[in-house]
């Protein structure tokens, strides 16, 4: 008992002192910002400043993922105030049986879609769509579980998900009738399609997460994801056109349904609100992505400036 009274008040300590050089940094990158340089090598200090500051950020990021965290408002509800943090074996354990849930529901999850194309009963549309729904709900609980113990999960990629949940929960109590009969083979499609992006990014993803993890260039905490992160440039960046066409079928959904929710036979509030629910998740979806590949190739500009700079002074 007394050694883990000393363990939670050293907790403790760290955790203060990482919000105090989070808020330092915070201030000296405010300070750079608000910097008017005229000159190539004050702009070029900078740049080496703020590459230093965030190799920093990224320093405490990973002293923070072996800290605990609060269990967060949506875990709170859900399962209490129970401690959720685990041991390193533990956390392990717990990813890989994550990732191992994420990689057969997803094939569930394709095969159900392709008998949905290939046969048309309501009750397949019903089995798929509570799949769908009970699928990203435990994600969203699991995804809050490990963030908890240090895995670094892109704030949209969550919402994400519950996101997704909300659309699942709102096409399973769609009545069926003309207008979900217009709508159910391309959302069939758009699912099996999902599916198939979501199997090639878990097995590519794996694969370069173990090389970064021996290279020591990522935590042991990282997980795949749905979408596209910066650690993914090197070897995943082709799956970048089939994650776009993926975001660009999101639109054409709520495109459709839209155009369906004007029909004077339309009496379903889904439809509306599936529309923009597709709507959300393509600007979502396509805004981080992007950004991610501007940050990168801005971070790779920068790097590519200092070490011209380096080459330069070293000739003369």
């Amino acid at each position: 008992m007394v050694l883990t009274g000393e363990t939670q008040r050293s907790q403790e300590e760290c955790l203060k002192a990482l919000r105090h050089h989070r808020y330092r940094s915070t201030q000296i990158l405010e300070s750079l910002s608000k910097l008017k340089l005229n000159s190539d090598d004050e702009k070029l200090q900078k740049d080496q400043l703020l590459q230093k500051l965030e190799a920093k950020r990224l320093h405490l990021d990973d002293i923070a993922q072996d800290l605990p965290h609060s269990n967060g408002l949506y875990l709170q509800i859900v399962l209490g105030s129970v401690n959720l943090f685990l041991r390193d074996a533990d956390k392990y354990r717990y990813k890989d049986e994550y990732e191992r849930f994420k990689l057969k529901v997803t094939m569930c999850i394709l095969v159900m879609s392709i008998l949905c194309i290939t046969m048309n009963y309501r009750v397949n549309d019903a089995i798929l769509h509570f799949l769908l729904v009970w699928y990203y709900c435990t994600l969203t609980i699991r995804e809050s579980i490990l963030a908890v113990n240090g895995s670094k999960i892109k704030g949209w990629w969550r919402l994400h998900h519950f996101i997704t949940t909300a659309q699942a929960g709102i096409i399973i109590v769609w009545p069926d009738g003309i207008i979900y009969g217009m709508f159910r083979r391309q959302f069939t499609w758009y699912v099996c399609f999902i599916s198939i992006i979501q199997f090639w990014q878990f097995y590519y993803q794996q694969g370069c997460l173990y090389r970064l993890r021996a290279l020591g260039e990522s935590h042991n905490m990282d997980i795949t994801i749905n979408g596209f992160r910066s650690w993914m440039w090197r070897g995943l960046s082709f799956l970048l056109p089939f994650l776009y066409f993926a975001y660009m079928f999101q639109l054409y959904n709520a495109y459709t349904l839209y155009h369906l929710s004007l029909l004077p036979e339309c009496n379903e509030w889904q439809v509306f609100v599936s529309a923009a629910i597709f709507f959300i998740l393509f600007l979502g979806n396509i805004s981080t992505t992007s950004l991610v590949i501007f940050h990168k190739l801005s971070g790779r500009t920068v790097i590519r400036r200092i070490q011209k700079k380096k080459s330069h002074d070293h000739i003369q």
